[in-house]
């Protein structure tokens, strides 16, 4: 495995650290008046989800996780797990709902998603960053209330909760942000 220097840490980065892969989360040079130069590191663990805060000299060296990236389609949903297939390989991958840290619910049959291995293992599910979704269900408008800033809850096909602006009617398509949760426009079909 490559030997990753402290001056090439980045955002972004896949390390192991204590035998796990970690993703860098973010990096800050200290300088401080007397010593060595630091780099102030919070690293999210890719198998447990945790988050951790590391320290390096300028001086300290990582090794890099062997990780790689690839596209996998969305399946079906069994229970608390999700079932996805390699675009490669044509592999199957069972991974828990837990990985997904509830963006689970914008998932539509057929998506294609970004999954991370590592060991032959899916490690992280980073689904597309924008879904165009049907509304289930939302309370109709009120008279006078459908200007400005006015939102109200609305129920899309995938079972999931977004705030709308109030002229948005049920059996309307809206566009959602997966990242955020949050409503980005409405869809003409």
């Amino acid at each position: 495995m490559p030997n990753i220097n402290a001056g090439d840490f980045r955002k972004g980065l896949k390390i192991m650290l204590d035998g796990d892969p970690y993703d860098m989360l973010e990096v800050n040079f200290v300088k401080p008046g007397k010593g060595q130069a630091l780099y102030k590191c919070r690293l999210r663990n890719l198998l447990k989800n945790t988050i951790i805060d590391r320290t390096f000299k300028s001086g300290d060296g990582l090794e890099s996780a062997d990780v790689r990236k690839g596209e996998g389609q969305f399946l079906y949903r069994e229970k608390d797990t999700l079932v996805f297939m390699d675009q490669e390989s044509f592999e199957q991958y069972t991974v828990p709902t837990s990985l997904m840290d509830g963006r689970d619910v914008w998932l539509l049959d057929g998506a294609i998603c970004t999954l991370t291995y590592h060991n032959d293992r899916v490690i992280e599910v980073e689904p597309p960053s924008h879904v165009n979704v049907k509304i289930t269900y939302t309370e109709p408008a009120v008279r006078g209330n459908t200007s400005g800033n006015i939102t109200k809850a609305a129920t899309v096909e995938t079972g999931g909760e977004v705030q709308v602006p109030a002229f948005i009617d049920t059996g309307e398509t809206v566009r959602i942000d997966t990242r955020t949760g949050e409503y980005v426009e409405r869809v003409k079909v």
